[in-house]
């Protein structure tokens, strides 16, 4: 997990709650039009998940009780490690439940909250404890994040690893579903193999009967259907981000995406959402101009969406009250 990323609600949901904008953005953002500096800051499991999707498709559905309970439905929060009901005004969180146990996960899940976790099967990061046994499967550096590097996904024994390994674990913890980092190495390194190998990995995540989001992962994505494949063969949603912000990285700033970039993955997220893939977005800006544009598209398009004001995804928020 990059310490805050690598590079769903049902239109129906959304219908009965709308976006909401989350406290990070509330109130007091300061106006700017461009930027502002960042704040620094398988089979077992297949089975064992199976007889628990019914529970979890039901509990996508908004009740009203729901929209009283949560001011928010979504938030992504990579760099928390532990305190779950530090996340208690959101509905849908996204953590890393490699750092929770089962227990704080269902006690989190038994008040009406659904939690994702972080999953990252195209690249490796150096503090994970399983680092020194994969890194000779490094494909090249890993730009902007010199702490991990893109992984060789067409080997057997890191497929294996995340399917017969982290998969398991992170299902028998009780999560709702995972959050897909980096299926972006096929960007970087198109080739047959690479795709093979995430897809093999993709499927596992599917006949888990959990929800898949793939973070990112056009050009995988699109690559996989033009080639006979069904976007629900391997997720659920998407999750995509910077289609209004971007990161400026050499000067530690927060900007607007280009014209290409924003009708690019405009483009992108509107074709799959018109298939029935359920939509977030995952913006870095304090730019209240740009932030409510991200809201009245949202709720046009019937998305989700979460507005952070620090690369860190760490719930600090230093900028705000």
């Amino acid at each position: 997990m990059k310490k805050f990323i690598s590079s769903f609600l049902l239109i129906t949901i959304m219908a009965l709650s709308g976006c909401s904008v989350p406290p990070a953005i509330a109130l007091s953002v300061p106006e700017t039009s461009e930027s502002t500096t960042v704040t620094e800051s398988s089979t077992e499991a297949i089975t064992t998940a199976t007889s628990e999707t019914t529970e979890n498709t039901t509990s996508q559905t908004v009740t009203e009780t729901d929209k009283q309970t949560f001011k928010y439905n979504y938030g992504v929060f990579l760099s928390v490690t532990k305190n779950l009901e530090s996340m208690k005004d959101y509905r849908i969180v996204v953590v890393d439940a490699q750092y929770y146990s089962k227990e704080e996960i269902e006690v989190f899940r038994s008040k009406g909250h659904q939690v994702y976790s972080y999953i990252n099967i195209g690249s490796l990061e150096s503090f994970r404890s399983y680092y020194k046994r994969f890194k000779k499967l490094k494909l090249g550096k890993y730009e902007n994040w010199d702490e991990e590097i893109w992984i060789d996904v067409s080997n057997a024994s890191w497929q294996k690893f995340i399917t017969e390994d982290i998969m398991p674990k992170l299902v028998g913890k009780g999560i709702d579903g995972f959050f897909v980092d980096n299926c972006d190495v096929y960007y970087n390194y198109p080739k047959a193999k690479i795709m093979n190998g995430l897809t093999v990995m993709m499927k596992a995540l599917i006949g888990t009967g959990k929800k898949v989001l793939i973070n990112g992962g056009d050009v995988y994505l699109d690559a996989y259907c033009k080639s006979g494949g069904s976007w629900k063969d391997i997720i659920t949603g998407i999750n995509q981000e910077n289609v209004f912000a971007k990161i400026i990285w050499k000067k530690n700033k927060f900007g607007r995406a280009s014209a290409d970039d924003h009708i690019h993955f405009r483009t992108y997220v509107e074709r799959y959402a018109k298939l029935g893939a359920d939509i977030y977005l995952l913006e870095y800006t304090t730019d209240k101009k740009l932030i409510k544009k991200i809201d009245d598209y949202c709720k046009l398009h019937g998305y989700e969406y979460y507005v952070s004001d620090s690369i860190e995804l760490d719930l600090k928020n230093k900028n705000y009250a």
